[in-house]
């Protein structure tokens, strides 16, 4: 009777999920804690810029790595949380560990590459990618006559 319940297969560490895993988390959301390891995000855009938000807690600026490399912005981050045992400290409960991520996002033309900026405040990274004038939207004057 005692195992009767199956522990669900532990993917975390694994990178390699099938597709149907992939379904399957899309939908129903991860069951453990694998997508967690990854900051969501929000891309904006405006008249001027794109702007991609990540959540990113525990993490600061020196922890995050942005990267731009043949139209490919890359945002990686690496923090630890795991320290060295002490002389009298005994964890009851350890779930903070070592954490590493990395996203890319295809960068579509028409954008100003050498003035993307990004900021970091409150566990939020924000990456400011301005568009190039010439891909900005512009009022076409309507004459009457010739």
């Amino acid at each position: 009777m005692a195992n009767d319940v199956t522990r669900y297969n532990d993917r975390s560490g694994r990178r390699d999920l099938s597709l149907f895993d992939d379904f399957f988390d899309s939908m129903l959301g991860a069951w453990d804690n694998y997508s967690s390891r990854v900051p969501a995000v929000d891309v904006e855009e405006t008249d001027k810029e794109f702007i991609i938000k990540a959540e990113m807690p525990g993490f600061n600026e020196n922890n995050v790595k942005i990267t731009v490399d043949k139209h490919v912005l890359h945002i990686s981050g690496e923090v630890d949380e795991t320290d060295k045992e002490k002389e009298g400290k005994k964890y009851l409960i350890r779930e903070r560990r070592h954490s590493s991520f990395d996203r890319s996002f295809s960068l579509p033309d028409g954008l100003d590459e050498s003035a993307i900026s990004a900021a970091f405040e409150n566990g939020i990274l924000t990456v400011t990618l301005p568009k190039t004038p010439e891909e900005q939207p512009r009022k076409i004057e309507v004459k009457i006559g010739k």
